[in-house]
């Protein structure tokens, strides 16, 4: 037998109030309206869920039980609401990005942090790869938002860029490093050295190779060569390898061990933002991680 789940929920309210009219008024209907229901339902189940006792309809046994079904279909029902409302305003479902190792680190994990925090119920999921792995991820779906260098969309149709900050590649080397006491890195400063060189798939290490010539840097004598961050920073603050890495996105690590020499050039420019599919609107989610992630930024990575 099919029960009108309306008229359980209403049954539960009746019996919580103790009167037709206090429940009527708390379900913002009429008593008549809510007796008719009543009515309806005893017909369907072709026996009486009330006794009158002078003026007031005391609930039988069966009217007690179907009255617990009614109130978990409201509970259910208030439940569902607040998962509606949460995912209207974007509080709730699924974040899913990906990002280059050094990227993926404290650039984002701050306001990763911060964002988990406002919105406990949206699952998170990050992803770490290069380039074409991570191009491969967010044409396929597996991942709604790619944050890396402008490079990692190119040439590739079908994405979209956002720039969120200038995060401009240096060469790096250990505070106390021979190359440090130089006002003015030449190119022939930088041939002397060896380098410790990123894997040969990462845009770093093409960006790298690629700057060098421009700046005539004739041959770079690679000593070291490693697809780990954290291999690099170890490395060469114990070292006197130099490297090459994102300025601003390595901030965060140098501490008194590490610094970037006064060496520039324009090949070196790497606008960092959020790369996603063209076409696809974004979700609630992904606008409130945005908005999180810029305001992280404005504060760590003033304009």
């Amino acid at each position: 037998m099919k029960l009108d789940p309306k008229h359980l929920a209403q049954l539960s309210v009746i019996v919580e109030a103790g009167s037709y009219q206090t429940a009527a008024s708390r379900l913002g209907t009429t008593q008549p309206a809510l007796s008719r229901n009543m009515k309806a339902l005893e017909d369907r189940l072709g026996t009486p869920l009330f006794q009158k006792v002078g003026r007031r309809s005391i609930p039988n046994n069966l009217a007690l039980k179907l009255a617990r079904n009614g109130l978990a279909i409201r509970l259910a029902e208030e439940q569902a609401g607040i998962l509606a409302d949460q995912s209207a305003n974007g509080s709730i479902g699924e974040l899913r990005i990906g990002a280059p190792p050094i990227v993926s680190g404290r650039f984002l994990s701050d306001a990763l942090a911060q964002f988990i925090k406002a919105n406990p119920n949206c699952s998170v999921e990050t992803r770490t790869g290069l380039v074409h792995e991570l191009r491969t991820l967010l044409e396929r779906g597996e991942v709604d938002l790619v944050f890396g260098p402008e490079s990692l969309a190119e040439p590739v149709d079908g994405l979209e860029f956002e720039e969120l900050i200038d995060d401009g590649v240096g060469v790096m080397c250990r505070t106390g490093h021979p190359l440090a006491a130089l006002k003015q890195v030449m190119a022939s400063d930088l041939e002397a050295q060896i380098w410790l060189a990123h894997s040969r798939g990462s845009l770093l290490r093409q960006q790298t190779e690629a700057a060098m010539i421009a700046s005539g840097v004739r041959s770079m004598r690679i000593g070291c060569e490693t697809d780990s961050i954290r291999s690099v920073l170890e490395i060469v603050s114990e070292t006197d390898l130099i490297t090459t890495m994102p300025r601003a996105t390595t901030a965060p690590y140098l501490e008194d061990r590490l610094l970037f020499l006064n060496f520039d050039h324009q090949q070196f420019h790497r606008p960092l933002g959020v790369i996603r599919r063209a076409g696809v609107a974004a979700s609630r989610i992904e606008d409130r991680f945005l908005h999180t992630l810029k305001k992280s930024l404005a504060v760590h990575f003033p304009v």
